[in-house]
């Protein structure tokens, strides 16, 4: 498998997907329709979706059962980034290699166009179950999975408990709650997602949510590395801006050796979960080992 021609393939459907989901940025008041998609095709490897994608692909479902909620969860990892870039958070000026939301639009309609593309995620999912009857009960429980994912107990949950780290000493346990929550909720969510509307059974559905958790954590640790010793022109923004707002980082925690250490169990401990799996699940596989060789 070639997963970088995989990756850009998967990506390419979403898009093709975004388009129909994502009103035309002529539709009045414009500006927030541009502003909405000027950040969901800013470019991106379309993580959360393709994840989505290969956990029904894992399970045996029909990629079209789950293309809407993978389109809803791109837009709601859109969302947060415009948000996360604003000044009141990480005050980032450039996201992809291009000026971040907020630079562009100014920051009232940055903050709407995230409300917005939030606010679009549930009415497609809403559309989604209405139109496929028998998958109705399925939606219903994405759109708890997906709700529980970006709320309080965990997206959000884990932004709040990073600001409040900012300037301080925290241990391991608040940085794993951190990772786990402010990156992993999504990126499980974005499984089980699959999975469920995929067909999955229970014990499916559990081994996915298992390799998520790990390749969440292993994810935002290879993030806080690319941030200390990655390459501005790869990653499409500058590197160091955790060191300058002084976040709570695995680097800066427990230093650069034992943090690639850790994303290394982390990427073994995700490939664990998939021993109940074939071939089905390579995909998987191969995307995990190349969280530690990632350059953005």
């Amino acid at each position: 498998m070639n997963l970088k021609v995989e990756l850009k393939t998967l990506a390419a459907r979403v898009d093709a997907e975004l388009v129909r989901w994502l009103l035309p940025a002529d539709a009045f008041p414009p500006v927030i329709h541009q502003a909405m998609q000027y950040s969901v095709f800013a470019g991106g490897k379309r993580l959360r979706p393709v994840l989505a994608l290969a956990a029904c692909q894992a399970v045996g479902g029909e990629e079209s059962r789950v293309m809407p909620a993978a389109c809803a969860l791109e837009m709601v990892h859109a969302y947060s980034l415009i948000h996360d870039d604003l000044p009141a958070l990480d005050d980032d000026d450039f996201r992809r290699g291009q000026p971040t939301n907020h630079r562009v639009y100014g920051e009232a309609f940055a903050i709407l166009a995230g409300d917005a593309l939030l606010t679009r995620v549930f009415e497609i999912l809403a559309i989604a179950g209405a139109r496929n009857k028998e998958q109705a009960a399925l939606y219903l429980q994405v759109i708890h999975e997906l709700a529980g994912a970006a709320g309080t107990l965990g997206m959000i949950g884990g932004q709040v408990v990073d600001l409040e780290s900012e300037q301080k000493e925290v241990d391991l346990a608040t940085l794993e709650y951190i990772h786990q929550h402010k990156t992993g909720a999504l990126i499980r969510a974005s499984l089980r997602t699959g999975a469920l509307l995929g067909g999955g059974t229970p014990a499916q559905v559990t081994a996915l949510s298992c390799y998520g958790d790990s390749l969440g954590l292993a994810f935002q640790i290879t993030d806080d590395l690319l941030d200390v010793q990655g390459d501005p022109a790869k990653l499409g923004k500058p590197v160091g801006s955790d060191a300058k707002n002084r976040k709570a980082t695995y680097p800066a925690l427990i230093g650069l050796k034992k943090a690639k250490e850790a994303a290394a169990e982390a990427v073994e401990a995700a490939l664990a979960c998939l021993t109940g799996f074939g071939t089905e699940a390579d995909f998987l596989r191969a995307l995990a080992r190349y969280l530690l060789v990632r350059e953005n």
